[in-house]
């Protein structure tokens, strides 16, 4: 084949589409084995939320390190703005009624 038929074998207008721009971020949090709680594991690029969840799971929890994950897409995710904490948690100050130190836990109450 000469020079001339190798350039028409060549896509024509090929535009080569990267994750991190296209697809969307997601966060990923994984329950350990002995853990009650999800901890942030991290974030990754992924088409939807199913592609995520098998990366997390190839990625995150390698040494089966975990029994439970979660994808959250991150423009999903609303935090609130620690220059702003007193606004948001003042008035759980003047309710210590909301606190357990008033009664004692039986025994068998574990996690608590």
């Amino acid at each position: 084949m000469d020079s001339k038929n190798l350039e028409a074998l060549k896509p024509q207008n090929l535009e080569i589409s990267t994750p991190s721009k296209e697809w969307p971020l997601f966060e990923i949090f994984i329950r350990s084995k002995n853990g009650l709680e999800h901890r942030h594991a991290g974030s990754l690029h992924a088409a939807d939320a199913t592609m995520a969840m098998e990366n997390a799971r190839d990625v995150y929890t390698r040494r089966q390190e975990g029994v439970s994950l979660w994808v959250v897409e991150s423009k999903d995710i609303t935090a609130s703005n620690p220059e702003n904490s007193g606004e948001l948690f003042e008035p759980a100050v003047d309710k210590v009624y909301r606190h357990p130190t008033f009664y004692e836990l039986p025994i068998e109450l574990k996690h608590i």
